[in-house]
């Protein structure tokens, strides 16, 4: 969940404070180094006392790998200790340009998260899961031999330049080099201003990983240690950078956002005011939901941006955003026979659906804005009522469960509901699972029964690299949402339960197994 101190983590960790406490540690990943398995002739990262668990991590299989963690949890390492190893193993390795090594990346955070939630002889479950499917990669990618993040120096900026704007300029043209240079300066000092600086780039396109990468790599300096936040932020400089330059290569034309962004802060005369207190009721709520649902990408923006202006708080317009997302989840007809592949057949709504993606990227919008400054509070909700937008073309009229699947569920009992919801999961039945988890909430039951048996359905199950970033958006969600919305949430990860189950997640029982559970 997200920290209330982390809006004051960013204010003011640094100013003076971070160098200090910093000392060696960012000069050991600014500095020239070696390892004896990397090709001498390059500069490699050093993380300190992390790097002996690092460079196993790089360099062990899978299968030999799993062994030797459970030995360390058993005696005595803790889960927090391993997944930091295993981020900073993974941002050394594919530094955010590798499709499945940021997913596992973007994973990492989330399994913590649900750990936290089992009991303890189950809690290293999730956690293993992630670190075999990042080790897997790992070894695909080439290991330590082909990593990609190395030891960058800054450049100096000019006076007058913001940053963050300098930064995106180096971004726009594809020049992974030079935008490196730029971050590493501003990532010298605070965490805080860095990511700051760094959403300039993040909502200059709409693409799911942009978002999600940024805030899932701000998530995890609660795990690895502020003292690593360069490594972890300046994955999302390469991605960007990388993106631009793809785009570039097939003579695309860059997202609208950039030019209709700066105009709708312009004519809302949103920088520079306090943001906004007024609350918002149901009705409000669920019209402005709707705007960003069925609405173009330039409505929803434009209903974010004037909601704002007129002093509505950002959670509120925030809290439509993630309904919005939420109904594309259970508005979707399913996967097309076209769109169909391994893992994700036709009919499926698991894994990179639109209702999914749209979910998790609302999350991260709404997160961001949380954590940042005024400016971007304002500009992360513009741009993600954009991104959420323009998605329903495909979508049903009517949301899941429909009438006769509810009316199919006769019992009313709780323990029944879920039952029945279980059962409807293990078949593959995503609409009796919905109907079911529908059936129960109305009930105004309490939640932690069913978030309870849906975890154990997000540790197991592989979910096509997405079962533990939307567990952990649906749970976050519900937590924030306000109680007529709320259950359908996790009416949602029901459905979506259902879809992916029957693929159970590389190294899970191998690790059940070692575990003795």
């Amino acid at each position: 969940m997200v920290r209330n101190n982390r809006r004051e983590f960013l204010g003011e960790i640094g100013r003076g404070m971070l160098l200090a406490g910093l000392g060696t540690t960012l000069a050991s990943e600014l500095r020239l180094a070696t390892a004896a398995d990397v090709d001498a002739t390059l500069p490699v990262l050093d993380f300190g006392a992390y790097e002996p668990l690092v460079a196993l991590m790089q360099e062990t299989a899978p299968a030999e790998l799993t062994p030797k963690l459970v030995e360390k949890i058993k005696s005595g390492t803790d889960l927090k200790t391993l997944v930091a190893a295993a981020a900073l193993a993974n941002a050394r390795t594919f530094g955010g340009e590798d499709y499945i090594g940021f997913h596992t990346f973007m994973a990492l955070a989330p399994a913590y998260r649900m750990a936290q939630e089992l009991p303890k002889e189950l809690a290293p479950l999730p956690v293993l899961k992630v670190l075999y499917r990042n080790a897997n990669r790992i070894q695909e990618f080439g290991g330590r031999k082909s990593e990609v993040l190395h030891p960058v120096e800054g450049v100096a900026l000019p006076s007058d330049a913001v940053a963050g704007e300098y930064v995106r300029e180096a971004t726009r043209r594809g020049d992974v080099n030079t935008a490196e240079a730029r971050f590493a300066t501003i990532a010298a000092g605070d965490p805080g201003e860095a990511f700051n600086h760094l959403q300039f780039t993040v909502e200059d396109e709409i693409n799911v990983h942009r978002v999600a990468l940024a805030w899932r790599a701000w998530e995890t300096l609660d795990i690895v240690g502020p003292a690593w936040a360069h490594s972890m932020l300046r994955q999302s400089i390469r991605f960007c950078a990388k993106e631009d330059g793809d785009r570039m290569e097939r003579h695309g034309a860059p997202c609208a956002i950039r030019t209709l962004l700066p105009s709708l802060l312009d004519q809302y005369h949103l920088l520079g005011r306090a943001l906004g207190t007024k609350s918002a009721d149901d009705a409000w709520i669920e019209q402005l939901a709707k705007t960003m649902f069925r609405g173009t990408h330039e409505q929803a923006a434009d209903a974010a941006a004037q909601a704002l202006a007129e002093g509505f708080s950002p959670e509120a317009v925030g809290e439509a955003m993630a309904l919005a997302a939420n109904m594309l989840v259970l508005h979707d007809p399913g996967r097309p026979e076209k769109w169909a592949s391994p893992g994700k057949p036709a009919g499926s709504c698991h894994g990179d659906s639109i209702g999914v993606h749209a979910s998790d990227a609302a999350n991260a919008w709404r997160n961001i804005a949380r954590v940042s400054n005024p400016r971007n509070t304002v500009a992360s909700l513009i741009v993600g009522a954009y991104h959420t937008a323009g998605q329903s073309e495909w979508s049903n009229a009517v949301s899941y469960p429909l009438a006769e699947q509810l009316e199919a569920i006769t019992t009313e009992e709780p323990k029944a509901l879920l039952a029945t919801c279980d059962e409807a999961i293990r078949a593959g039945d995503q609409f009796r699972a919905a109907a079911a988890m529908a059936r129960y909430g109305a009930q105004n039951q309490a939640p932690e029964a069913a978030f309870a048996m849906l975890l154990r359905f997000g540790t197991s199950e592989d979910g096509a690299l997405h079962a533990e970033k939307y567990y952990n958006t649906v749970r976050e969600e519900f937590a924030q949402s306000r109680p007529a919305f709320r259950w359908n949430q996790l009416v949602a990860l029901a459905r979506v339960t259902a879809s992916e189950y029957g693929r159970p997640a590389p190294g899970y029982a191998e690790a059940r197994a070692l575990l003795g559970v």
